[in-house]
């Protein structure tokens, strides 16, 4: 979220009750009753803290990052995870602290076999419910679900595929892409996907790296009422991995289309009746071993495949889902995103805790931004998630979800991506439900989950991110490497995390993993990312490290300046960036900005108006050069603003060589930020 943190009053406080019946509130007091955490919330017990609410839950925020080795198997015992070979211990630190820590050395288990356990979840209670533009309606139950994953695990392993293999999917948010998933995984392979929109110059840059055995992809989709058809695409991936042994044809667009020359069809590969009445058989690999490959957003190189492992996210998506989100078993979890999205990986992970997937395909804003509300109103969801974008967009278009909605079922709305407005946190309590749990959650792909989120225990406050992540050793980091609050500085960790990168693929030395993460602060994460710690624990990022506004030696995060430009209902959104001085002076601060009817132009007085806000509101000094309005900000197929990128082209360098175009989600953007330049 967006700065803001000098509100009065939170936007809404969790009435005690909700905290006390929340999955946290109530471990939280068994672990007081008898636990590890008796003598640190029982004041009678030696402890100082109160034992309930935001103090009892910073409390446990430090046991669990100062106490690993008691932690971890907590979580393990409330959400159900077990092993198949216990490990010899929880944490080895690396030589240098967090670089190299080994988590579990010596423990054997199965994302596949956690995620299909279901949390206990009766064989007939739906795992999956799954809606889209281009089908109807799909559930799946938990038997259904085993069933199907065994037939595929069946058909990889008639093709081949066996324990460190990666399988390679091209597949939007559909079960057959869950399916495949975690038939891999149940294999020991290694899972990868690229989302069906991506081009075919930029699943090549990803999946090419990995060298996959087998690829599976779908034909085509429907985005709102648009045909897309992948066939061509499909068949050109194929023909730019060398090392396939297996191309699988999911017939999604069109369902009676034969799978062409080179290609075994979905239908085939998922006919193997595989060992077993109901459960698969799972193999079961060493704590660390690949469960799959992510890519970092590759808009100025070769993407990053980022490999994570099996014990590291089984432990972490389930303490955040569990602990920070309050998932529970039953909950019907959704979260707005694609496959080729960390959170699509998020959202599969409710399976884990036992609550039912919702999984969508199609354009969330067709037929109008009313869309997904009704999708949730549809599907009977409890948490819900999107990216800050598509509220701020309901937001701008006057949608009102609960005046046509019922949505009594939802109790939390989680938000990631960007920044959430202050003003977009406000509408979300005005709009959709004045007792909801908003909570933003920031981190990444490097580690597949948020350092900083919600907690059912917390107020919500516009403008911030309501807490530090069980587990999550954040601390801010001034330019001299000292811990600071309130004050603005560099997100850091300061002790591994569990689903910290096993690597990064073809990394065999680790050197562009440690330059990637430990050069700053040599032994310690830096992110990337800008924050500041207020001094009641919440948490405000402003922006990204290498797109910090620096004028005249005053810095500034991004997100703070988008607060103020964007509040103009004029503007639907906007870029800004700084452009420095080769000699030294104050250099060049472009602002750009969509307007939100392009039909309508935006009053004269516009660029003026917002100057005078910008100077008033935020810095004399940040009143930017350039007022350019344009009819799209760049953005990365996950839909974060390309801020560094535009930066480089307005320093003069040619689009080319400041990004890659195949990582870019609208690249006819761009050319308005090239005409800029050229005046």
């Amino acid at each position: 979220m967006s700065s803001s943190h000098s509100r009065p009053e939170p936007l809404w406080t969790p009435p005690l009750e909700r905290q006390q019946h929340s999955r946290l509130g109530q471990w939280l007091a068994a672990l007081r009753q008898a636990g590890p955490l008796e003598r640190v919330l029982n004041p009678g017990a030696g402890g100082g803290a109160r034992s309930g609410g935001v103090e009892g839950y910073e409390a446990a925020w430090r046991w669990s990052v100062d106490r690993p080795e008691q932690f971890w198997p907590e979580v393990a015992k409330e959400v159900g995870l077990e092993w198949s070979t216990p490990p010899e211990s929880t944490l080895v630190p690396g030589p240098d602290g967090v670089a190299d820590a080994r988590w579990w050395p010596g423990g054997r288990t199965s994302y596949a076999r956690q995620a299909l356990a279901g949390a206990g979840q009766p064989g007939d209670a739906v795992a999956v419910v799954a809606h889209s533009q281009t089908r109807k309606p799909v559930e799946l139950t938990w038997d259904q679900l085993r069933s199907r994953v065994r037939e595929v695990r069946a058909g990889l392993e008639a093709a081949g595929v066996g324990e460190g293999d990666r399988v390679a999917g091209y597949l939007p948010n559909i079960p057959e892409a869950l399916v495949a998933f975690l038939a891999t995984a149940s294999l020991g392979a290694v899972w990868t996907c690229c989302a069906s929109e991506m081009g075919v110059a930029g699943v090549l840059d990803r999946l090419a790296q990995v060298e996959p055995t087998v690829l599976i992809g779908a034909d085509g989709y429907c985005y709102g009422d648009r045909r897309v058809d992948r066939s061509h695409e499909m068949e050109a991936i194929r023909q730019g991995l060398p090392t396939l042994r297996a191309a699988v044809w999911l017939s999604y667009l069109e369902p009676q289309r034969a799978a062409p020359g080179g290609w075994t069809a979905w239908d085939a590969l998922s006919s193997h009746p595989g060992p077993g009445p109901e459960e698969p058989e799972h193999r079961e690999v060493p704590s660390d071993h690949p469960l799959y490959i992510l890519y970092s957003s590759g808009t100025t190189g070769r993407p990053k495949a980022i490999v994570h492992g099996h014990a590291g996210i089984l432990f972490e998506h389930a303490k955040a889902l569990a602990f920070q989100f309050d998932v529970a078993a039953g909950d019907r979890l959704f979260w707005f995103t694609t496959t080729g999205w960390m959170m699509w990986n998020f959202l599969v992970s409710g399976l884990v805790v036992g609550a039912a997937v919702v999984l969508f395909d199609g354009n969330p804003a067709w037929p109008d931004n009313d869309a997904l509300w009704a999708l949730i109103e549809d599907t009977e969801t409890t948490v819900a998630g999107v990216g800050a974008a598509s509220l701020v967009a309901a937001q701008k278009a006057g949608v009102e979800p609960a005046a046509s909605h019922d949505l009594s079922r939802l109790r939390t709305l989680g938000s990631t991506g960007s920044p959430l407005p202050a003003a977009t946190a406000q509408w979300v309590y005005d709009a959709v439900s004045p007792d909801l749990m908003l909570g933003s959650f920031s981190g990444g792909t490097d580690v597949c989950t948020g350092f900083v989120g919600p907690s059912p225990l917390h107020p919500v406050w516009a403008g911030e991110i309501a807490c530090r992540c069980l587990g999550a050793a954040v601390e801010v980091f001034d330019d001299r490497g000292r811990s600071v609050v309130g004050e603005e500085g560099e997100l850091v960790l300061t002790a591994p995390l569990p689903s910290m990168p096993v690597g990064f693929w073809g990394d065999g030395d680790r050197r562009r993993y440690h330059e990637a993460y430990f050069e700053r602060f040599p032994g310690v994460w830096a992110h990337g990312d800008r924050m500041t710690l207020t001094h009641r624990g919440t948490c405000v990022i402003t922006g990204r490290s290498d797109g910090t506004l620096n004028r005249g030696g005053v810095r500034m995060g991004t997100a703070e300046f988008y607060d103020v430009v964007e509040g103009f209902d004029e503007v639907a959104d906007s870029l800004v960036v700084h452009v420095p001085d080769a000699e030294g002076g104050n250099g060049e601060l472009w602002l750009f900005v969509v307007p939100a009817d392009p039909s309508t132009p935006a009053r004269d007085d516009l660029a003026a108006r917002l100057k005078t806000a910008i100077r008033t509101d935020l810095s004399p000094r940040h009143v930017p050069d350039h007022v350019v309005t344009v009819p799209a900000v760049p953005r990365t197929l996950s839909g974060k603003k390309l801020e560094v990128p535009v930066k480089r082209i307005l320093a003069g360098a040619a689009v080319e060589d400041a990004l890659t175009l195949a990582s870019v989600a609208n690249p006819d953007s761009l050319d308005a930020i090239v005409a800029a330049r050229r005046g």
